[in-house]
């Protein structure tokens, strides 16, 4: 069977066989590995009667995974003479080896999700290597990976544009591709929420949003792709949504009422009233119970504090309470109470990391982050001063800097979005693949951010994304001795290419290449 799909497929490797033979095997990876060594010797061939031995039982998922990226390439039937099977000697819990010569193939990794891993390796290295694949041949290599930091993170924003379940999954898909192991779903905001919380069907109700039913489809296809996704509910900013229906959580104010049916304007839960934490704590009990991360992200970002807190008759009282002199000093008693119960339920707190100024200069934490909250570096100009922060008061910090990591941001200047567009900077792909990772002991990766404003679609999602969070995966993966934007660009064309064999929206970056 494979030999009648390899004539057909000699004319289409054809078009991309002066790239197959300029890189050959690497041409489509992505991340980049740590270590390829392309041994000279015979290739392994195809046969119709190939053996797969491995330590996994034989209805492991895994095993069909291996078997769905032979029969892509090769044809129903056909494969190598394969072992696939878990190593407990080797250290790091994604570390894999992929060692192919004239005999077989062998795939070892430290655990099940190393071997997924590898298997993504594998498949783009096929996909890469078109004209011996076409042939039913797969070049000797050897490859030794690991990923330099442990999270690597992309993030949607259904509470602004929802995403169906079904879309979310085909993110969940390609990103695990390019490694990704973690999904951030941001599912509060000033235009929706987005999540069913248990007791409280009234924020929900006649909105689109995920069911408990959801959640927990999405939690167990992500995990079964090794993905960890993460929920964030956003306080004590970002809360049009939630004001709306509880207008009695705002800060008493003049035009508080109308400030509250008018998405983005700044408006902030109360944090002298305590209905709201009770309301939150039904929230983070009832979030915590679907998701299994061990994370929850409440946001603390642009809290509108002069505009609410500090002109609020009780958060003034509370300021008077407790010798407070800044109404900022606030988000220390908010947080503390959110936060005690984050840890009730087993969970982490994660913070969009905020300074005394949202410019520098900026000289300290916006409020007295404890050091088991992860904090996300993500102001334009800030992350520096973040990464010192951090470091000095021991906060674990994850790399998601506007410059690099903002994808809901246009490509080049005149690109898309073209609504809701607030006169965002450009985010080219080279200044992405820019993003420079910090060695701190303390710095657990990277997150691309795909704000929703002006995202109204999973097309638009991934149009954006790609292939910007390819060199933010190459950033979160590969070790920055191996990171080299002139190979990523010559892998590009491959790997573009295995994308829209997918289907999946895409930027052409022409603008990266000679013309």
């Amino acid at each position: 069977m494979f030999r009648k799909i390899i004539t057909i497929s000699l004319a289409v490797a054809a078009g991309i066989a002066v790239h197959a033979r300029e890189l050959g095997p690497t041409s489509a990876l992505m991340p980049m590995p740590a270590s390829v060594v392309m041994p000279s010797g015979k290739a392994l061939s195809v046969s119709d009667a190939a053996i797969v031995r491995s330590t996994l039982p034989s209805d492991h998922r895994l095993l069909s995974v291996y078997g769905e990226i032979m029969t892509r390439h090769f044809g129903d039937g056909a494969g190598v003479d394969a072992y696939i099977g878990v190593d407990t000697t080797m250290t790091g819990s994604e570390h894999y080896r992929l060692e192919v010569d004239s005999v077989s193939l062998r795939l070892c990794g430290a655990s099940e999700e190393a071997l997924f891993r590898g298997l993504q390796t594998l498949d783009q290295l096929l996909w890469g290597d078109a004209v011996m694949t076409a042939s039913g041949n797969v070049s000797p290599i050897i490859i030794d990976d690991a990923p330099a930091y442990p999270r690597r993170a992309l993030m949607l924003d259904p509470a602004r544009h929802f995403l169906p379940v079904d879309d979310v999954k085909r993110f969940i898909d390609v990103m695990a591709s390019y490694k990704y192991n973690v999904l951030q779903l941001h599912l509060t905001d000033d235009e929706g929420w987005r999540v069913a919380v248990e007791g409280h069907p009234e924020l929900t109700d006649g909105t689109d949003h995920y069911t408990a039913s959801d959640i927990a489809d999405l939690v167990d296809y992500a995990a079964q792709r090794y993905i960890e996704i993460v929920p964030e509910a956003d306080i004590p900013g970002h809360t049009s949504a939630v004001l709306t229906v509880h207008p009695g959580l705002g800060c008493h104010i003049a035009d508080s009422a109308a400030l509250a049916s008018a998405p983005g304007n700044g408006v902030m839960v109360c944090a002298a009233n305590d209905s709201v934490y009770a309301l939150y704590d039904d929230v983070i009990r009832s979030i915590a119970s679907m998701f299994t991360s061990p994370y929850i992200h409440l946001g603390g970002d642009e809290a509108a504090i002069e505009r609410n807190w500090a002109l609020c008759a009780d958060c003034r009282r509370m300021m008077s309470e407790r010798g407070y002199t800044d109404a900022a000093q606030l988000m220390n008693d908010f947080f503390g109470r959110m936060l005690a119960t984050v840890r009730s339920c087993g969970k982490k707190a994660i913070l969009w990391c905020e300074l005394d100024n949202i410019y520098m200069p900026a000289e300290k934490y916006l409020m007295e982050y404890p050091a088991d909250v992860t904090l996300v570096t993500w102001r334009n100009g800030l992350t520096p001063k973040c990464i010192e922060l951090a470091a000095a008061h021991g906060n674990p910090l994850l790399m998601a800097p506007g410059e690099h990591a903002y994808l809901d941001y246009p490509q080049m200047r005149g690109d898309l979005p073209e609504h809701n567009n607030w006169g965002m900077p450009v985010t080219t792909l080279r200044q992405a693949y820019a993003i420079e990772m910090p060695s701190a002991a303390n710095v657990t990766g990277v997150m691309g951010t795909l704000w929703g404003e002006a995202i109204n679609d999973i097309n638009r999602a991934f149009y954006m994304a790609y292939p910007r969070a390819m060199a933010l995966a190459e950033a979160g993966w590969t070790p920055e001795s191996r990171r080299s934007w002139d190979s990523f660009r010559r892998r590009l064309p491959g790997a573009l290419g295995r994308l829209m064999e997918r289907g999946v929206s895409f930027r052409v970056p022409f603008e990266s290449f000679d013309r």
